[in-house]
């Protein structure tokens, strides 16, 4: 189970970038919305539901990692940028280069800054306080890119 657990939380080895796991993490996440838009037609809507999908095993997978490792949040966990990023795409009104990299700026800015409640939930326990904070952060994005769209600013 250890190694099911690394592979989910360091998102199948991006986690082990040399620098900057978690922008690796959040970019692996796009990629793969991009694929699941432009050859699923998946909607933006439907990000927010993968997002809670994958935090079920994030948690685990994330509280498994940081206990082995010793550590509240090791940086090799990256699962909680994808559900981050996930719940920022969400917000889209439409998806065109724009609002895929406006998605990823304002999710790397709200995981980066912390605003309330976003560093009060990475005080909850475990894998929870890894991938709320993270969630929370993309929840922030997703109302700063539908307002965004909702002015045609992309």
């Amino acid at each position: 189970m250890s190694a099911l657990a690394r592979l989910i939380a360091t998102w199948f080895g991006c986690g082990y970038a040399p620098k900057a796991p978690g922008t690796a993490g959040s970019l692996a996440a796009i990629v793969i919305a991009w694929a699941l838009h432009t050859y699923a037609a998946v909607p933006a809507l439907a990000f927010a539901a993968l997002a809670i999908l994958l935090a079920i095993p994030g948690i685990w997978a994330a509280g498994v990692v940081a206990h082995e490792l010793g550590r509240e949040d090791p940086q090799i966990v990256v699962v909680d940028e994808v559900v981050g990023q996930w719940m920022t795409l969400a917000g889209a009104t439409a998806f065109n280069w724009k609002s895929w990299l406006l998605a990823f700026v304002l999710f790397r800015l709200f995981d980066i800054w912390k605003p309330p409640p976003v560093r009060q939930l990475e005080r909850l326990p475990g894998g929870l306080g890894i991938i709320a904070d993270d969630a929370m952060a993309g929840v922030y994005g997703a109302l700063v890119l539908f307002a965004a769209g909702w002015f045609n600013l992309y």
